[in-house]
């Protein structure tokens, strides 16, 4: 029992250290420019099948994920360039609307040029799991937590202790007041498309030997991403992250102990009973006219 138990553990934990990079991805997007982006799965899919294209082609495991990183980072870059700058200062929801056509534009022609069969990447170190009182883990869940873990505290470095990272800090916190001491809002805007492109395809790269990768797949990680950024309060970083972790979590135990069909459903039964509670989310992220 306790070994089944650990089990289930060990997978909701791997999933939602992947879910937490795409809610951290929401959240700088949100933090820095107030727009809800609905096309941080497809960074995510775009990840996963860039790598998988670029190691078919012949490259290296390593260069063919730093480059569909470099690459997912320059699609994150043009949506913010001729997608939601030339929309100036329009309300939410037309930007949503816009990102939700972004994202189509971006899963159609990954659909037209890398097709629509699944992928799967290689294991960056190996399929022999390891044995842990009885329960198997992974080593590709042991890059995941890796990982997550680094990037947590490379963000918590740069925005604590970086010229940028501030600056994108004082722009979430009022625009208006950081263009006039100088800062250059348009950049920080673009650098927070790039950086929430970037986690994405870190996030997709590192699942996809896990949970293999398609044109598609961005579609429902996406949707779980922005829900464990809501359940931790939408705009705060420790929220995202252990949101992130609770869904993984949940989506297990529910897979595990009642039954795989109601894993994909669970994440939005949940945000529905949390907002009922906690309209704020689990960490009281502040509520604006953005949201």
């Amino acid at each position: 029992m306790f070994a089944e138990l650990l089990q289930f553990l060990f997978a909701g934990i791997t999933t939602g250290a992947a879910y937490a990079l795409a809610a951290l991805g929401f959240t700088i997007i949100y933090n820095a420019s107030g727009v809800i982006n609905f096309a941080q799965g497809e960074f995510i899919m775009l990840g996963g099948m860039i790598a998988v294209a670029l190691s078919g082609w012949g490259l290296s495991l390593p260069v063919s994920i730093v480059l569909s990183i470099v690459l997912t980072a320059a699609v994150g870059a043009l949506i913010q360039t001729f997608a939601i700058k030339p929309a100036g200062h329009a309300d939410v929801v037309p930007l949503i609307i816009i990102t939700i056509g972004a994202a189509l534009v971006v899963r159609g022609l990954v659909q037209v040029f890398l097709g629509k069969g699944t992928h799967a990447l290689a294991a960056f170190s190996g399929e022999v799991p390891f044995l842990i009182a009885g329960a198997t883990l992974l080593p590709q869940s042991l890059w995941v937590l890796g990982v997550a873990t680094l990037v947590v505290i490379a963000l918590g470095w740069f925005f604590g202790r970086t010229t940028y990272g501030k600056a994108m800090l004082a722009t979430s916190h009022n625009k208006l007041a950081a263009a006039l001491v100088g800062i250059h809002t348009p950049f920080i805007l673009l650098l927070s498309f790039v950086l929430s492109a970037a986690l994405g395809a870190l996030g997709g790269a590192l699942l996809a030997p896990m949970t293999y990768t398609a044109y598609d797949v961005g579609i429902m990680l996406g949707l779980k991403g922005f829900v464990a950024a809501t359940l931790g309060g939408l705009g705060s970083g420790m929220g995202a992250v252990l949101g992130g972790l609770l869904l993984g979590i949940l989506e297990a135990m529910t897979a595990g102990y009642i039954s795989s069909a109601y894993k994909d459903a669970m994440p939005f039964v949940l945000i529905l009973v949390v907002l009922f509670i906690r309209p704020r989310g689990l960490f009281g992220a502040k509520l604006s006219d953005r949201v």
